[in-house]
């Protein structure tokens, strides 16, 4: 057996007409028998492929959508939390002002309870002089006058001094 490399290199036509042939037959026999069976192969891969494209193209859809919402929902919450701050500066200046006002309220309240003390316990000490003065100058005038006048003339004319003491009036 003669083995010639030049042999398999060469072409032929006899061997490119056969070969031609019995690629046609196999074709004609694949169509035959398998051709519907290849061809919804390719149909159902090519659904299923436009498929999750429509798909891709959904979840895109559906994707910006929600980046939509959540970007207005962002700027819903930023002006949401500026309205907050905002109310709660003004509640707080609000109580501000209620504090400070119930505070001087109750510091005038004190202030002229404190006088009506004052004025009270002043009248009360006016009183309480008068009544030792006129103890002491009725004391005196008795033993002065040693019973000439009555005690109650006596009284009188005590009262009406110590009445008149300090007055402008007493003075002159």
């Amino acid at each position: 057996m003669d083995i010639n490399i030049s042999n398999y290199l060469r072409i032929n036509p006899v061997d490119m007409a056969l070969v031609c042939i019995s690629t046609l037959i196999i074709c004609l026999i694949a169509k035959h028998y398998f051709w519907d069976v290849i061809l919804e192969f390719f149909q159902k891969r090519q659904d299923a492929i436009a498929a999750d494209i429509n798909a891709g193209e959904e979840a895109r859809k559906a994707g910006e959508s929600y980046k939509e919402q959540y970007e207005m929902q962002m700027a819903n919450v930023k002006s949401e939390a500026f309205d907050i701050l905002e109310t709660a500066k003004q509640n707080a200046s609000a109580e501000k002002k209620e504090i400070l006002a119930k505070a001087r309220e109750e510091a005038d309240g004190l202030k002229t309870k404190a006088m009506q003390d004052i004025e009270r316990e002043k009248v009360q000490a006016q009183k309480e002089m008068k009544q030792t003065i006129a103890d002491v100058a009725f004391e005196a005038a008795s033993k002065i006058i040693e019973k000439e006048l009555d005690e109650e003339q006596q009284q009188k004319y005590v009262n009406d001094f110590i009445e008149h003491a300090g007055d402008d009036s007493w003075q002159a």
